[in-house]
């Protein structure tokens, strides 16, 4: 394969807003195409590995991920983006994980939790955020894997209701309808009684 020297300025700049200009050149076989999606995604990938239950092993799921991707490149249409479609791999993987091993209590909740605490923007508000964020996956943890799942999608990782429907493989209307029925088990599992807290925290991460 020809090698273009300026190609991965070319490509940095063409591909800056447009994911599908990288994703049409790996298809033809440009390697850096490729290396440039890679670059951009692996933080949001190794986010929702996490978040959907990967925990320790959320570097293997996100790398078989992206090979996967690579190999399935063929069947992009661009629907809904790159990020989602990557992102259903990544969900699917993560479910592989979970069928071929026993889940280990405690992974999800100290990564998000770990995460939460190192992106707030000061010590108070880190705090507070890292109380909340483990209040939050704690209960996240009791859903069943679709209530999970589709929270997870639209509001820890900011997906829209199309992006959460290519990444869990289902139509739009079921990404509403599954979301307000998992919000409102939410809101249960939030009221339910816990061990005693602060004042005032009940229900404001719902």
């Amino acid at each position: 394969m020809a090698h273009n020297p300026h190609g991965g300025v070319e490509l940095e700049k063409a591909t800056e807003l447009d994911d599908a200009t990288a994703v049409a050149r790996a298809r033809a076989g440009d390697l850096d195409a490729y290396e440039f999606l890679v670059a951009h995604y692996t933080v949001p990938a190794h986010r929702a590995a996490v978040l959907l239950g990967a925990g320790a092993e959320a570097d293997d799921v996100v790398q078989e991920a992206m090979v996967k991707a690579y190999r399935q490149l063929s069947s992009y249409r661009g629907e809904a983006g790159f990020k989602a479609w990557l992102l259903a791999i990544v969900a699917n993987e993560t479910r592989n994980l979970h069928r071929s091993r026993q889940r280990r209590e405690g992974l999800v909740l100290r990564a998000a939790s770990h995460e939460a605490f190192a992106l707030a923007p000061d010590p108070a508000e880190s705090a507070l955020a890292h109380e909340r964020r483990q209040r939050l996956v704690q209960r996240l943890r009791l859903l069943d894997d679709r209530d999970r799942e589709v929270l997870v999608c639209r509001y820890l990782l900011d997906l829209s209701e199309a992006e959460t429907a290519v990444a869990l493989g289902v139509r739009k209307g079921t990404v509403k309808s599954r979301t307000s029925r998992a919000l409102a088990r939410l809101r249960d599992q939030m009221g339910a009684p816990e061990p005693a807290r602060g004042p005032g925290e009940e229900g404001t991460d719902a």
